[in-house]
């Protein structure tokens, strides 16, 4: 799967410039422009880096940030901002931020410095924990949740919700389920991922969380809430 970056920034031509930049760097790109926004995309823990301005409509990018960190979300943050003061470093350093760009900025430093904190983040995946709503996959201990409420699944049906909502918001193709979470294309065909999709969805069913888990049809699988599909714009709530 590719790195999945959040880029917060409200001004439009930044956030297109860093979203075409980046994605040609090999990373999936989403975007939000205000902080309300940025903080309900940001918390479902389903990014490895977010690109996160200070000065923003709404939320503050520290307020953003102080939300996450308060919530137990660890996803690496690189504050970017026109501040350059000693202070406004400061204050974001400890908040929680694991690093600060002044901007105007190269794009190169930047694009370092979001591989930098990638590697640093690979040993933190298998410990963060997913939110979608009510819904909490743990990967610390392999568990999930509704409601507070254990989920009992399979190892391969964990494995394809652990995929879906590791990228909450984005469909993710019967292709790359197959790659992720079979290894091999040619162990299995996408009918089989159908089937445990279908596993999957119809335990979430039962525990009220049907809706979670999504069919995107002609394009694949979309794990998501209301409450996300809002601040992303999503036109891809279409479901079977």
């Amino acid at each position: 799967m590719r790195p999945r970056v959040l880029v917060v920034d409200d001004e439009v031509g930044v956030r297109r410039a860093l979203e075409r930049g980046l994605s040609a760097e090999g990373m999936e790109v989403v975007t939000a422009a205000d902080g309300p926004t940025a903080l309900r995309v940001a918390l479902t823990g389903a990014f490895d880096v977010v690109l996160l301005d200070i000065m923003l409509p709404g939320l503050s990018g520290y307020r953003v940030l102080q939300r996450m960190r308060a919530e137990g979300v660890r996803t690496p943050v690189l504050m970017v901002s026109a501040k350059d003061g000693e202070v406004d470093q400061a204050d974001g350093l400890d908040l929680g931020a694991d690093g600060y760009l002044v901007k105007p900025f190269s794009f190169v430093v930047l694009v370092a410095q979001v591989r930098a904190l990638l590697r640093r983040n690979d040993a933190d995946l298998a410990r963060r924990r997913l939110k979608l709503g009510d819904l909490v996959v743990d990967r610390a201990v392999r568990e999930v949740s509704w409601a507070g409420e254990p989920v009992a699944l399979s190892p391969r049906e964990y494995a394809v919700l652990d995929v879906l909502a590791g990228r909450a918001g984005s469909v993710v193709t019967k292709d790359e389920l197959l790659r992720t979470v079979w290894g091999d294309e040619q162990a299995a065909t996408r009918n089989a991922v159908e089937v445990y999709v279908g596993y999957l969805r119809r335990k979430l069913d039962a525990m009220g969380a049907g809706e979670v888990v999504r069919t995107v049809r002609g394009h694949g699988y979309l794990a998501s809430t209301p409450d996300l599909d809002a601040a992303l714009g999503s036109a891809a709530s279409r479901r079977r």
